[in-house]
């Protein structure tokens, strides 16, 4: 994997959608489903939007989990960096939450009214260092990342421009192809 590098599989700045800060959630979704029709139909689908500041700098990105989240804004009552589930509660715990904090209890068309209200920047996730990768970096190295941190993307980073991402699922569908095209060894011993 030392042979690839980041820039041959990552998806250009340009193809990916970008909002501002000060775009809605609403926004973010449309801006997400215009993506969606105009990308290689043969890839996996985007699954985030890219945020800007004012200047055109990519700030952050708002995945679909955020999204979700932003009909139910008393998720940030509970929310943790580690996430609930990573902390060890049973299944029966996390499903009484719903009921502890009046979770999703409106009709989903007044609890759609949000995506209408609340801003990208509220729920936006600020990308910190472990999640970028210089574009002419190994393959091995972004790898190294995505299994450690556990991230579903990388920025894409040339100097301290961001000129692309690295998404989990297109190094997996390029790491799991390249594992087809392998002779597994016990067919290599057969062959002696």
């Amino acid at each position: 994997m030392k042979h690839m590098i980041v820039r041959d599989l990552m998806v250009p700045r340009s193809e990916y959608p970008v909002v501002g800060e000060d775009a809605t959630i609403h926004e973010a979704v449309q801006a997400l489903q215009e993506a969606q029709k105009r990308f290689d139909q043969s890839r996996y689908r985007h699954r985030a939007v890219l945020v800007a500041d004012r200047k055109g700098h990519i700030v952050g990105k708002l995945g679909q989990l955020d999204m979700l989240q932003a009909l139910e804004p008393k998720y940030e009552e509970m929310r943790s960096g580690s996430g609930v589930t990573r902390l060890g509660f049973s299944r029966k715990f996390l499903v009484s939450m719903l009921d502890r904090y009046d979770l999703f209890a409106q009709p989903i068309e007044q609890m759609c009214r949000h995506v209408y209200e609340q801003k990208v920047a509220r729920y936006m996730h600020r990308p910190g260092d472990g999640e970028q990768i210089e574009a002419d970096a190994s393959l091995d190295q972004a790898l190294h990342l995505l299994l450690v941190c556990q991230h579903q993307s990388l920025l894409v980073m040339e100097g301290e421009e961001i000129v692309g991402i690295l998404r989990l699922t297109d190094v997996f569908s390029t790491v799991f192809a390249a594992i087809d095209r392998c002779v597994p060894p016990s067919l290599n011993q057969d062959k002696r």
